[in-house]
């Protein structure tokens, strides 16, 4: 435990920035852009939720795990001159359920995008990234208008269901070309007398 500021200093070694962060959306039916990542004022790491089962035993609540439930996903995005990105999440919502009909021209997987999240340390490097699959956009949140909106630009919410989420350490590489996302594995065989040992990790 610090005693001191020095060694709270130390161990503190700056903090993590909640400003400095990249988001991607990939996947989607037509293209985001790459743009994106410079209009994205705001997003989240995702919450996930386990839920507790209560059982009943002699008078008693027995709590076992239940299952795991992925909360909303929000991202603010500044508008574009050019309207693109907006224009992008309200075809991807138009096409998976119509204005006028209840038609869909997505099928399966198809409705289905992919959101990464990286954080950034004060050198820029990657620190960590979240990758939400197969997500899609439930709402798209109304732009304001008003004749004293002085000194402000438009922004604009989307919010997205989540299916899952992967988190991974990516030790200081960019994650945008896959992080460290290896599965080493060792193996070791010695022979000790009559005893044979075997090791795999």
């Amino acid at each position: 435990m610090p005693n001191t500021i020095s060694q709270f200093a130390q161990q503190f070694r700056g903090g993590v920035r909640p400003n400095l962060f990249r988001v991607q959306i990939t996947g989607k039916p037509g293209p985001v852009g790459e743009s994106f990542e410079f209009h994205c004022k705001g997003a989240s790491i995702p919450a996930s939720t386990i839920g507790s089962i209560d059982v009943p035993y002699m008078g008693r609540q027995l709590k076992v795990p239940g299952d795991r439930t992925f909360e909303e996903w929000t991202v603010t995005v500044l508008n574009d001159v050019n309207w693109a990105h907006r224009s992008n999440f309200e075809r991807w919502s138009d096409n998976i359920t119509a204005n006028a009909g209840n038609f869909s021209r997505l099928r399966g997987e198809s409705v289905y995008g992919t959101g990464i999240v990286l954080h950034l340390d004060r050198s820029g490097n990657t620190i960590r990234r979240y990758t939400l699959q197969d997500i899609f956009p439930t709402s798209i949140g109304a732009i304001d208008l008003t004749m004293d909106g002085n000194d402000t630009v438009e922004e604009y919410t989307v919010g997205f269901a989540v299916n899952g989420v992967q988190s991974m350490a990516t030790g200081g590489f960019d994650a945008t070309a896959g992080g460290l996302g290896l599965d080493v594995q060792v193996s070791a065989n010695a022979q000790v007398g009559p005893v044979n040992i075997g090791l795999n990790t």
